[in-house]
């Protein structure tokens, strides 16, 4: 496992559990608004946090820590994120795990492993623009379709997620994104914020509010309990 870092106390990354954030190093997308760039981009240069340092804190936290959340960069990059998983629900954690869904088959593997109590899945965009979204020429978007069927089928609790940046999204293209996600319990839209880390900011901004209700009012039509979640 390559670790970028931690963060001690979550009460707002796993929904209704006092946990902390594990990031891990590395990204296969290259979404011009990412806000955890240095974990994605400069991974060579990264100062890792020990595995083994990581697991002390959670032997530490035990009985005041719940869970643990598991980002990154993209977590199912790593080869042994199956045995780190295990290995924090053995010591009595429960896990949520991050995902950008392009790993369908590694993601199938682990919630069969029943390791896993909640998944949280970005949407970039709609299928026509998934691939300008995340920087990948000619991205497969059937990876994502299929991580959306594994995570619905699962059984387990999971949310679906789309940040929106302007110019890249709009209510048509926020509406395809819902679409691909049509029914799911949790949907939220969350309005780009600019972290001053990003891969390529570059003309991004956050939608005006006004811009941002529209979206929502298109997410909607296929989510009706669809939700904006953060700053507007």
């Amino acid at each position: 496992m390559r670790l970028g870092g931690i963060q001690k106390l979550t009460l707002l990354d796993f929904p209704g559990v006092v946990a902390c954030t594990v990031f891990t190093l590395g990204c296969n997308m290259r979404c011009p608004f990412c806000h955890n760039s240095l974990l994605v981009t400069k991974t060579d240069e990264a100062e890792e946090y020990p595995v083994e340092d990581f697991f002390a804190f959670l032997e530490k936290r035990r009985g005041i820590l719940d869970g643990v959340a598991i980002t990154g960069g993209e977590p199912l990059l790593q080869s042994d994120i199956g045995e780190f998983i295990a290995k924090i629900k053995a010591m009595g954690y429960k896990v949520k795990l991050d995902t950008n869904g392009s790993f369908p088959d590694k993601l199938e593997e682990i919630l069969k492993s029943g390791n896993v109590d909640y998944v949280a899945m970005d949407i970039k965009n709609s299928p026509e623009k998934y691939a300008e979204t995340v920087g990948i020429p000619g991205f497969d978007v059937s990876k994502i379709q299929r991580s959306i069927e594994i995570i619905r089928s699962s059984g387990i609790e999971h949310e679906f997620r789309t940040t929106v940046v302007s110019p890249l999204h709009d209510g048509g293209s926020i509406a395809g994104a819902a679409e691909m996600v049509k029914g799911a319990p949790k949907y939220y839209l969350q309005n780009f914020v600019d972290s001053g880390n990003l891969i390529n900011g570059e003309g991004m901004s956050a939608l005006p509010e006004e811009e941002l209700e529209k979206a929502l009012a298109k997410a909607k039509d296929f989510i009706p309990q669809a939700e904006i979640r953060g700053e507007k």
